[in-house]
């Protein structure tokens, strides 16, 4: 499941460090949660759908790996990060 362009742009400009910045491991891993949520939700009435489980799992790992990386760098902004987006760990 894709997120709107619209939301996709709220959550650039909300996790961004820099103006103009779409590529920080913030805004990856606020998007990435965004999909996460949004196929969680669409499981919730289509069980039997075990291909978009697969992308899930596959986006659930590169998040792991994105919030490694940032907490490998700046222990500080890791769990600022995840406190803003919920994600418990």
């Amino acid at each position: 499941m894709s997120i709107a362009a619209e939301r996709k742009q709220e959550l650039i400009g909300e996790y961004a460090t820099n103006p103009g910045d779409t590529g920080s491991p913030e805004v990856q891993v606020a998007i990435l949660t965004e999909r996460i949520v949004n196929l969680t939700d669409h499981f919730k009435s289509h069980k039997k759908d075990n291909h978009s489980r697969r992308g899930l799992l596959k986006m659930v790992s590169q998040r792991r790996r994105l919030l490694d990386y940032v907490k490998a760098k700046d222990e500080e902004r890791y769990q600022s990060l995840i406190k803003r987006l919920g994600i418990r760990r």
